[in-house]
């Protein structure tokens, strides 16, 4: 069941995804108007998701061949765009919400919303220098804190400096020992989260 626009809840009575969500694009639209961000709502859905560990949230979008963060791109020539940008979707992830109060929430909001004004402007977004100085003026961070303990944690055999996190069983975990640490060239060594 949706929830209606004029029945969002409060931010610490959210208990389901489609509250959130409510909760989320309501916010979405006041940042536009305070921050004034260039995004166009209506090429915009919303998702949560409940797997997510290390991203509080993401915008997913297609990929737009040829395009450049700080070049405006022409829509009239992107197949399939009919002369507008192409709808992406912002993905929330129930944990980070879990985890955050409503001002990292609302930083972590401004941050997406920063993706989708490049991507609506440019064809592509990434976190590089125009990214940086765009989330300063929106009083943002270009990077979220962790918000879910990892299963698994690598470390260098060496210095003991944190090499990688990993969520879920994958390649990398059951094959560390042939990797190298980057600081110190040494083996890895698996140790347990904090």
């Amino acid at each position: 069941m949706a929830v209606e626009e004029s029945a969002v809840p409060a931010f610490e009575e959210i208990t389901e995804q489609d509250e959130l969500v409510a909760w989320s694009r309501t916010y979405a639209r006041e940042a536009r108007r305070e921050w004034l961000l260039d995004v166009r709502f209506d090429l915009v859905e919303w998702e949560v998701s409940t797997r997510a560990r290390r991203r509080a949230a993401a915008v997913k979008r297609p990929e737009v061949p040829d395009t450049t963060v700080g070049e405006p791109i022409d829509w009239e020539r992107v197949p399939d765009s009919d002369g507008r940008p192409l709808p992406c979707t912002v993905s929330l992830s129930w944990g980070a919400f879990e985890a955050f109060s409503q001002a990292e929430w609302g930083s972590t909001l401004r941050h997406e919303l920063l993706h989708i004004e490049q991507f609506q402007r440019d064809g592509a977004t990434g976190h590089g220098a125009a990214f940086k100085r765009r989330a300063q003026e929106v009083e943002t961070d270009v990077r979220c804190r962790a918000f879910a303990t990892p299963e698994w944690l690598f470390r260098c055999g060496d210095c003991g400096t944190e090499v990688a996190r990993r969520y879920r069983d994958c390649a990398f975990v059951r094959e560390y020992e042939a990797y190298r640490s980057d600081c110190c060239g040494a083996g890895l060594v698996r140790s347990q989260p904090e």
